[in-house]
């Protein structure tokens, strides 16, 4: 966030267009926040459909620019609100990535098709296989020799893909609570020692390996694009070993920007990268971002109930906290707050915690915020709050009443 004397400037370059002060009230898509406050209560997600649609444009035409064979698949554990599902499901240009039996559920229940749905879980029961396998033509990816052997035995002949994990893996500022793969190793994914085994199975159970799966980032930008080229030289050994692949899911992972100091992804400088380890090979490339298309789309709106001094820091306490949004607390992923009336001319900002509702000392949605004076009844707004805000939320301390609503583009 900007350090300014103007409250404006509290938006600066690195949000997105369509959310902008019009008349001092900050505005989404053209919507002002603050009438969509008293219309529907807080606290309230909002979600602006042309900046989701904007997103998956831009990420396809970078594929589209190296002439890679490509799918898109939308992560929707990041945000499974079905008028945001269906709005991209219309566009015929992007499936659905799901990772539980009640995610493909929904996903067919707003229109996508079981062959425009890629599944990808772990640790699944007896119980999940089996209404799973009822989806005729769901695309599979199994993450552990466990399921190979469950699926060969419920489904001899079936397609699936394989979940690699291939040893590296990278996250958002090199966040070690975001890695999927390397370290110790992780629970996703067979390892490449268990590669031979995952095979024999395989063909034992007379399965078809259709695709590799490989998911080792999580909000990574333009420079770590580096370790990302060495990911990507570490999963050659395991396309190789597979004849007659259809396609090689890179997973998702691609990063926006949180805070000022981030810049944008360079989806040319991406898709070079994929193009170089893929490109040419005779298999699709898909991928499957969710935070990229979702999370700078949407904001959350809560109210400020608490401000009070404590010992040297300045609190602003809201009516909503980690039950609602808990990348902050969880993830150490900042949240930034804006207000959603402008300041009066020459106000002074002042660094002030945003603290939540919730009775648990991780309860502080951001840390010296620098925000203009606040009062009991201002609203804020809680930018790239679209993608693992409403979809993780919980109703700890039965305090997990919420709305949300979809702006469509």
């Amino acid at each position: 966030m900007t350090h300014s004397r103007d409250p404006r400037r509290a938006v600066p370059w690195w949000t997105r267009p369509g959310l902008a002060y019009e008349q001092r009230d900050l505005c989404l898509a053209g919507r002002s926040l603050a009438k969509l406050a008293r219309a529907h209560g807080t606290p309230l997600y909002v979600y602006d459909g042309a900046r989701l649609l904007a997103n998956l444009g831009r990420l396809r035409a970078a594929l589209d620019a190296r002439e890679l064979r490509s799918r898109v698949f939308y992560a929707m554990k990041s945000n499974r609100h079905p008028p945001l599902l269906r709005a991209l499901r219309r566009t015929g240009r992007c499936g659905a990535d799901t990772c539980s039996p009640a995610e493909v559920a929904r996903a067919r229940a707003c229109g996508f098709a079981a062959d425009n749905i890629s599944f990808t879980g772990t640790s699944l029961s007896d119980a999940d296989l089996a209404a799973l396998l009822r989806h005729d033509g769901l695309i599979l990816n199994l993450d552990s020799l466990h399921d190979i052997a469950r699926v060969a035995a419920l489904a001899p002949g079936r397609r699936v893909g394989l979940r690699i994990n291939p040893g590296l893996g990278l996250g958002y500022r090199r966040n070690r609570l975001l890695r999927y793969a390397g370290g110790r190793g992780t629970k996703f994914g067979i390892h490449r020692e268990q590669f031979a085994a995952a095979l024999r199975l395989a063909r034992r159970g007379r399965l078809v390996i259709d695709g590799l799966h490989f998911h080792t980032g999580c909000g990574y930008l333009t420079p770590q694009l580096p370790v990302l080229d060495e990911i990507f030289a570490a999963c050659q050994p395991f396309v190789a070993r597979v004849p007659g692949l259809r396609y090689v899911n890179l997973g998702g992972g691609l990063g926006i920007p949180l805070v000022a100091a981030d810049r944008p992804l360079d989806l040319a400088a991406w898709s070079a990268v994929v193009a170089r380890h893929f490109g040419g090979r005779g298999v699709e490339v898909w991928c499957e971002p969710g935070d990229y298309l979702a999370k700078d789309a949407g904001v959350l709106l809560l109210e400020v109930n608490t401000v009070e001094r404590k010992g040297r820091t300045l609190f602003a306490g809201v009516n909503g906290g980690f039950q609602l949004h808990l990348e902050p607390a969880f993830y150490g992923l900042p949240l930034v707050p804006v207000p959603v009336r402008a300041a009066a001319p020459g106000a002074r900002l002042q660094p002030t915690t945003i603290a939540g509702h919730i009775n648990e000392a991780l309860d502080l949605l951001h840390v010296d915020a620098p925000l203009p004076p606040l009062a009991n009844g201002d609203l804020l707004a809680f930018l790239n709050a679209g993608g693992y805000g409403a979809a993780m939320a919980s109703d700890h301390c039965m305090r997990g009443d919420f709305a949300e609503i979809f702006l469509p583009a």
